[in-house]
């Protein structure tokens, strides 16, 4: 089919199995990385645009200003630049120097804010308040308030979650993802449970991050989690999440750095997350089914980092055992001795960088 807008290529996304060992349960991974900005915020920076302007809230030729990360600031820079608007984003030293270059790529305007943050703290309320004050101040700007707008998670639960019944043939029994604004898993969840109510839904948050009441402190991981000091907004429904899990940062990073060197797949750090949890609650899950796991991004933009080995070494960020639990919890994916033999290669390089 032809498109004629790069909006048109927004959703459809892939399933790929992640075939599991000694274990009943399937497990799909929901690709988001082949949205055209390479993460699933392009289907909630889509919906959000088109709420505001459907509520006249957003004019022609008007400015869009957002707090991100990174990846929803991609996709509200690539959809500004489609649809004749101007695009603000508010970013911290956190986000990976790709999505910054991404936005200016697309026309978008980057506000770094300022402060002495730590490496791996995030600085999401001075976002959100410089995101706010920008948009009060510039005539015709709408400030699109992810944490808080119902068109955030109405983004997934009108698209992402259709597809997964549609592609599954209706059979979904558990779904994992990670949760930051809370938006996805909320309008993802809603919809699935409103198919089937009694269907399990496993929230993904980062050590540090206090979604789940856990002590707060700093992570590493990327447009993930909710860090100590900042507000849960309205766009998550905890009530839909019926278990919470965290992990570290070494577990989410070791796992896309194992998923590259033995799939051939290149996912963001927090998809790293949200996969190792995954294939760590299906070893421990009665019965069987079908698990559907978000991968919320691509790897491509975290190439300096997670993918880099002094990166992951100053940090002491290397962690074998993970490496070891993926080998005993996956089926091989080429033969045997190969396996093994790039398995050892793997954990003699990680040793070499503790």
């Amino acid at each position: 089919m032809i498109k004629t807008k790069v909006s048109e290529l927004i959703g459809e996304t892939p399933l790929l199995e992640l075939p599991l060992q000694d274990c009943s349960w399937k497990l799909l991974l929901k690709l988001e990385k082949f949205n055209p900005g390479m993460s699933m915020k392009d289907r909630m920076a889509r919906s959000m645009i088109e709420a505001a302007v459907r509520e006249g809230r957003l004019q022609p030729g008007g400015v869009i200003v957002e707090s991100s990360s990174g990846n929803t600031a991609t996709g509200l820079a690539l959809l500004a630049a489609e649809m004749g608007f101007r695009f603000i984003a508010v970013m911290d030293h956190h986000a990976a120097a790709e999505k910054v270059m991404a936005v200016k790529a697309y026309g978008g305007e980057v506000h770094i804010v300022k402060g002495d943050y730590a490496d791996d703290e995030v600085a999401t309320v001075e976002r959100e308040l410089t995101a706010a004050r920008l948009a009060s101040e510039i005539e015709g700007a709408c400030f699109m308030d992810q944490s808080n707008n119902q068109a955030n998670p109405g983004g997934y639960s009108s698209t992402l979650a259709h597809e997964l019944i549609r592609d599954t043939g209706g059979v979904i029994d558990a779904l994992v993802a990670c949760v930051g604004t809370g938006g996805s898993i909320t309008g993802v969840a809603s919809a699935l449970k409103t198919y089937r109510s009694d269907i399990r839904i496993f929230g993904v948050e980062p050590v540090g991050s206090v979604v789940f009441r856990k002590e707060g402190g700093p992570y590493y991981q990327s447009g993930t989690g909710v860090p100590p000091g900042d507000s849960i907004g309205a766009a998550f429904r905890r009530e839909l999440v019926d278990y919470g899990y965290q992990v570290t940062d070494a577990e989410a990073f070791e796992t896309c750095r194992y998923l590259a060197r033995q799939r051939g797949l290149l996912i963001g750090g927090s998809a790293g997350g949200a996969v190792y949890q995954s294939v760590k609650i299906a070893q421990n899950l009665s019965g069987s089914g079908t698990m559907v796991c978000i991968v919320c991004d691509g790897g491509e933009k975290y190439l300096p980092t997670i993918f880099n080995d002094e990166w992951m070494s100053e940090r002491g960020l290397f962690e074998p055992r993970v490496h070891q639990e993926l080998n005993r919890w996956l089926r091989p994916a080429f033969s045997g001795r190969v396996n093994k033999a790039r398995a050892e290669a793997d954990a003699r390089a990680a040793s070499l960088c503790l």
